[in-house]
């Protein structure tokens, strides 16, 4: 009985030990060393089965070392380790007497990874974004990973239900192809863009904020049908900024959902929001902690006014100008903060800017991330501090505002962290470059110069130094013309942009103009801010002129008589503009004015004059109606011995004065424009969208009228020049169409003040375009 017992004893503890190893991993076989399972020593670590791997690289992901005692928990650790490299495709670690044993077999290498099947993403793209590269070490998981990866770059495209599977084709020498199969499926369409809850504003208005739009027929080409999560959440952005400078204080995005109907492949947008009430300017007031700063002078910086609807952009302008003005009387500790109190009763919003002492905190270093194409002195002159400044989080986001308008990046992202004390901070900018560079070729048709076709290539940021560079050629009916820009934004480390032109241009005798010109013109030219809205510019324009004609008109003849024609001149102009969206206004002016002065050497002695402005004023924010009103006029004075050339002329037409042809309007001597030395213009349109078509469409319609004259030259005396100086006028209407390849209008005028020997146009249609 008692060598029963002993015998039991023995098998059960044989039969623990052999649980013990069963229960352990796959590709674990463990010895337990003098009966026990979890205490082992080894005098040496032999590795096989590497090839690309150095055996000393592996043996130190091993915890397990030779003279010291391991148990199973120290060789599944080592295994893990192995496999977290990702080198491998299995592991097996043994003890065979004194020696640890570590089997391996390494992760194949990837020799190429393809893509099959993708048409609209291109293969570049696709590379980008797997991890999977080329010579790298295979791993499924990372497949695993890309193939989800290139499903959702495909769907960014607008390809919802894409089909992503991969396949591994086996090489010799331990390598692999790696092959991504895409079905790209179909387009993805938005069917619907609903408004929940807006009561101040249109859905169609709305619709012109956000940048996804109802697919339509155009969607083919404007791409902007394409469901992307991201810009939605930046939708919700644009809706709050728009509501928030339109005194709707209180406005939130409740919701914003697209749902995906595959058995359509469509997407419907809804978009449900709380506009809340419109408030006006209450009180504005300044509390003023410190006594270097003269509270009364920091009125004038203010951007906000009693009365006036609420504007968050007003405050943050208001801010931003008392902070700047603050920095530049020397105190660098300042901060400015902008609070407002709603009066519920009469919904205004009482707004005081706090000015107080700010924390002593200095940048200790600037750093900026991601810039892979753009310098980083481009990026750091954006902003109005650098490394040992006193920190100012107002300039700092100030030069975030100038790096998102610069389009040199699709995203800008700015963050701080403590230095290397407490007074110390590192600013963070992070940059995500895009292309800046185009390549177009243009094509379209004007009622007055004929078919025209353009290439150009663009580039905005040359070479990531944030300079512009334009290549351009022109071909025309009756006209040839090549280009040649380029723009120093920072000349001399200044916020001043200096650059140059050049140009060489042919034209033909046609039915405008009976002469033929060849023209090179050469400009340099600097201009740089005054305030906010005010640029000045100066420049230096040098051109020759050559005019062949068989026309007996006396004044094409003195051109003729006098050609080659060299014009040395000095100009500067003014520009002023606060509108609202460059593209397509609906509040603010535009001003310019210019004077060149002539006869720096050369054959030309002249000053010319011209000045004009626009303003834009929105009679109805829900229906989107907008008046526009512009005034010019222009005048040129010889000051030399002799008379100005008739190429120095002004001429005016349907241009300017819609119902007038080409050259249309002013002296003349027989059926030829000579162009006059003295015009003055004006123009009123109401321009408003097509009803009855979505806004997504971009067709609109303008009733207008215009006024003006043009008049004198040096010829007006001779007999056979025809001049007036009365008014010309016309009224019509307009079809305008936003289309992808540029701004389209047709114009249908009728001129209801002209002279006998004007040349009158019904319609005039025009079309500029890019590819």
């Amino acid at each position: 009985m008692k060598r029963f017992i002993q015998l039991s004893a023995s098998l059960l503890r044989i039969f623990a030990v052999l649980l013990m190893v069963a229960s352990a991993p796959a590709f674990v076989a463990y010895s337990p060393i003098s009966g026990e399972a979890h205490a082992a020593v080894v005098s040496a670590i032999d590795v096989r089965g590497n090839q690309r791997v150095d055996a000393e690289t592996i043996r130190s992901y091993v915890t397990i070392k030779p003279g010291r005692s391991f148990n199973s928990f120290d060789t599944d650790e080592s295994v893990q380790n192995l496999f977290s490299t990702g080198l491998f495709a299995d592991v097996r670690i043994t003890q065979r007497g004194r020696r640890l044993l570590v089997q391996v077999e390494e992760n194949p290498t990837i020799n190429l990874v393809l893509f099959e099947g993708n048409d609209k993403v291109r293969d570049e793209q696709l590379r980008g974004v797997v991890q999977s590269k080329s010579l790298g070490i295979f791993s499924q998981s990372k497949v695993d990973s890309d193939i989800e990866r290139i499903r959702e770059a495909v769907r960014r495209s607008g390809r919802a239900s894409a089909d992503v599977t991969a396949r591994v084709d086996q090489l010799d020498n331990n390598r692999v192809n790696v092959v991504y199969q895409i079905n790209e499926g179909g387009r993805t369409k938005i069917t619907s863009i609903d408004f929940i809850g807006n009561n101040a504003f249109s859905d169609n208005r709305l619709m012109e904020v956000i940048s996804h739009n109802e697919s339509n027929f155009l969607s083919w080409l404007k791409r902007d049908d394409i469901y992307d999560p991201d810009r939605l959440t930046a939708d919700e952005g644009r809706l709050r900024t728009f509501y928030y400078n339109r005194g709707y204080a209180d406005f939130q995005v409740i919701s914003s959902v697209g749902e995906f109907d595959p058995s359509s492949n469509t997407y419907s947008i809804t978009i449900t929001v709380d506009e809340g009430d419109l408030y006006r300017f209450g009180a504005v007031e300044i509390d003023n902690a410190l006594a270097v700063v003269d509270a009364a002078a920091l009125r004038d910086e203010l951007e906000v006014t009693p009365g006036d609807i609420y504007s968050a952009r007003d405050v943050e302008r208001s801010l931003i100008a008392i902070t700047n003005s603050i920095s530049r009387s020397g105190y660098a500790f300042s901060e400015v903060t902008p609070r407002g109190e709603r009066n519920f009763d009469d919904r205004t919003i009482d707004i005081t800017f706090f000015i107080d002492e700010g924390p002593r905190v200095y940048i200790e270093r600037i750093d900026v991330l991601g810039n892979d194409r753009t310098r980083e002195y481009v990026i750091r002159r954006e902003f109005d501090v650098s490394e040992g400044d006193a920190y100012n989080k107002v300039l700092v986001d100030q030069g975030k505002s100038r790096l998102d308008r610069l389009g040199f990046f699709d995203s800008v992202r700015i963050s701080t962290r403590q230095g290397s004390s407490p007074d110390r901070v590192v600013v963070i900018v992070q940059v995500r470059d895009k292309s800046t560079g185009e390549f177009a070729i243009g094509g379209g048709y004007s009622s007055n110069g004929g078919p025209i076709a353009e290439i150009s290539l663009t580039e905005k940021n040359f070479l990531g130094r944030g300079q512009y560079l334009k290549i351009s050629t022109g071909i025309g009916e009756s006209a040839r013309k090549y280009e040649l820009s380029f723009t120093e934004p920072y000349f001399l480390g200044h916020r001043i942009a200096a650059g140059f032109d050049l140009s060489s241009q042919e034209t033909k005798s046609n039915s405008d103009a009976s002469y033929a010109s060849d023209t090179l013109f050469g400009r340099l030219r600097a201009s740089g801010p005054v305030t906010e809205n005010l640029r000045l510019g100066v420049n230096y324009t040098l051109k020759q002129e050559d005019v062949t004609s068989t026309s007996t008109s006396i004044a094409l003849q003195d051109a003729v008589r006098r050609s080659p024609f060299l014009t040395s001149s000095v100009g500067y102009n003014l520009t002023y503009t606060d509108l609202d969206s460059l593209r397509s206004p609906r509040e603010g002016i535009y001003a310019n004015f210019t004077q060149d002065f002539a006869g720096l050497g050369g054959d030309a002695q002249y000053i010319r004059s011209t000045a004009r402005a626009v303003g834009y004023y929105l009679l109805s924010e829900d229906a989107d109606i907008v008046l526009m009103g512009a005034v010019g006029a222009g005048y040129i004075h010889q000051w030399g011995s002799d008379r100005l050339r008739v190429t120095d002329h002004f001429f005016q037409g349907g241009e300017t004065i819609r119902g007038f042809g080409n050259r249309g309007l002013g002296p003349r001597e027989g059926t030829e424009a000579i162009g006059g030395t003295t015009y003055y213009n004006a123009t009123a349109e109401v321009k408003f969208p097509f009803f009855f078509l979505p806004r997504s469409y971009g067709v609109s319609a303008a009733l207008f009228a215009d006024v003006g004259t043009l008049h004198d030259n040096d010829f007006s005396s001779s007999t056979t020049v025809q001049d007036s100086t009365n008014l010309r006028a016309s009224v019509g209407a307009s079809i305008i169409w936003e289309s992808p390849f540029g701004p389209l209008r047709a114009d249908f005028a009728h001129a209801v003040l002209k002279e006998s020997f004007d040349e009158t146009q019904v319609f005039r249609f025009g079309i500029s375009s890019s590819f």
